[in-house]
């Protein structure tokens, strides 16, 4: 019942949260800007949008394709269909609780396949650990990418709070001393931290992460490639998706693939601090795109067309998908009396 009232309570949290940003933005929004936003939602090149959302699919089913390649070390062998539902229910109940999902993809899957529930959640946390890899080095590659766009915007904005700021190398042989000291901390006082629960919960955090990634390895040579490959396009489709949508404005089609990496980073922002980015999302697109001196009309039509792109198709292939199992857990009990 705890549980029950504990992911009732963070749907209100985020939903909460996302409905402020839309209130927030609009009430702040003149007529002649929520005018000029419209104006950019007209003028949109609406076949762009049409390819996002195509990319959107691409990347889910390959998702579905890497999810299956863990499940045959175990001989298990679900069907890419049947996969791919799973899949699409996962980001459907995540719009309504955050982490239902992944319990109700492997609820479908022992539906569809008769997989058994245990052995899809320890796919299902394999898989989200190697994701939070993923995202930690595109997160790193994208702050290499924009570091040249963005330092000089980071840097007026710092020195405005602080008199003198440190260089590059500066803060570079900082971080390498921090690193160093954590390291030599680690090593001294591990077993006295121990002790403490928080400590305790973050060690087996981080051990599991190491555990989830190094399980992967047990796939072989050949599907442990496939794995990785996988992985780089799904996330390539994702960063594709930020540009895509530029070309779908006349204002932002000369945005190269740099920019789309910047929306990429803002964007999952928005994701996670906002019930399924609603409201949050949009607004950090268009300051992403504040960045290269888009104007706010744009960025914000960019912003809720890229999300909503995304949106429709979890919802559209999510409900066909919740009805297709039902019809066939409907199906089973039928056959079994």
């Amino acid at each position: 019942m705890k549980k029950k009232l504990g992911n009732i309570l963070k749907f209100v949290v985020f939903l909460g949260i996302g409905i402020f940003f839309i209130y927030w933005f609009l009430l702040k929004l003149s007529p002649e800007e929520k005018s000029a936003i419209w104006q950019s939602f007209l003028s949109a090149r609406w076949a762009w949008v049409v390819v996002v959302m195509a990319s959107v699919v691409v990347a889910h089913m390959l998702r579905a394709l890497r999810w299956r390649l863990l499940f045959k070390p175990m001989g298990l062998n679900p069907t890419v269909n049947n996969t791919f539902g799973a899949v699409m229910v996962t980001y459907l109940a995540n719009l309504a609780f955050p982490r239902l999902g992944e319990v109700m993809r492997c609820a479908m899957l022992r539906t569809s396949d008769n997989i058994p529930m245990e052995k899809s959640i320890g796919t299902v946390v394999t898989e989200r650990l190697f994701d939070t890899l993923m995202f930690v080095v595109v997160v790193l590659l994208g702050f290499l990418l924009m570091f040249k766009s963005v330092k000089d915007f980071l840097y007026d904005a710092l020195s405005q709070k602080f008199s003198s700021l440190p260089t590059l190398a500066g803060l570079a042989v900082g971080g390498v001393v921090l690193l160093v000291l954590l390291f030599v901390a680690y090593r001294l006082f591990h077993e006295k931290l121990m002790r403490y629960a928080f400590y305790r919960k973050m060690h087996q955090l981080l051990q599991g992460t190491v555990d989830g990634v190094k399980s992967i390895l047990h796939l072989g040579p050949k599907a442990f490639s496939l794995f990785l490959f996988y992985s780089v396009c799904i996330y390539f489709l994702y960063i594709a998706g930020g540009w895509i949508i530029l070309q779908a404005f006349a204002e932002t089609d000369m945005l190269g693939f740099q920019t789309a990496f910047v929306i990429y980073l803002f964007g999952s922002i928005g994701m996670m601090i906002s019930q399924g980015g609603l409201g949050a999302y949009p607004v950090l697109v268009w300051q992403a795109l504040a960045l290269y001196g888009i104007s706010e009309a744009t960025g914000l039509a960019c912003g809720w067309l890229l999300w909503g792109a995304q949106q429709v198709v979890v919802l559209v292939m999510g409900l066909i998908y919740l009805v297709y199992f039902s019809l066939l857990k409907k199906k089973k009990v039928v056959t079994v009396k």
